[in-house]
């Protein structure tokens, strides 16, 4: 092995974070309520494997070969039943890293020529759908609680190879969770992250 099969191997290539075994991307989608910006959000199925009846942005898996933004839009499309047309990407937030070997990568985009009891989502991955004006996460804070993150090792952990052994000093890490509470409706952990994190982003 040589420097110039290092190098081919290395110089062109765009790091990605370690330990990630999925990519997931979601859109947060504004759209005009009477005149008024709201975000729109989904009751995933309850017939859904993963989280079902929770609250979520359309978004999903991203796919070989395709780019976050692309994913997020295509979700989008198939999950409320819009065209491409409809969508009119803004930017994007910032993506998130979870404990849990995925990553999420939000974007924000506008729906287009739509009112929101017009839409026909996909009734196999969706519940339902609801608004919440802009202005109400602009006035309102949510609330804020932790997760604790503590290592626990399997039990034929090799403790022998490390210093201290079963006395080593793990880090350990908290994981914010928040909660907005609107009418009936709780949008809380991941989904609250990223709202919080755009409201975050118009008050600076």
């Amino acid at each position: 092995m040589n420097i110039n099969y290092i190098q081919k191997k290395i110089s062109n290539r765009k790091g990605r974070p370690l330990g990630i075994e999925k990519d997931f991307s979601v859109l947060l989608p504004l759209i005009k309520v009477k005149d008024e910006l709201h975000i729109l959000y989904e009751v995933r199925s309850k017939n859904l494997d993963t989280q079902p009846g929770e609250i979520s942005f359309p978004g999903g898996m991203v796919e070989n070969g395709e780019t976050y933004k692309d994913a997020a839009v295509r979700e989008t499309i198939e999950e409320l039943n819009i065209g491409k047309e409809n969508i009119a990407i803004i930017g994007e937030l910032d993506y998130i890293m979870t404990p849990f070997n995925i990553s999420i990568y939000p974007f924000v985009g506008l729906l287009k020529d739509l009112k929101t009891n017009s839409i026909d989502f996909n009734s196999d991955e969706v519940e339902e759908i609801f608004t919440v004006p802009l202005s109400f996460f602009i006035e309102n804070e949510p609330l804020k609680y932790y997760i604790h993150i503590e290592p626990r090792t399997d039990d034929d952990f090799p403790y022998h190879l490390i210093q201290n052994g079963k006395a080593y000093n793990w880090r350990k890490g908290k994981y914010p969770v928040y909660f907005y509470k609107y009418e009936d409706y709780i949008i809380w952990g991941i989904t609250a992250r990223i709202t919080k994190n755009f409201i975050d982003l118009l008050k600076t």
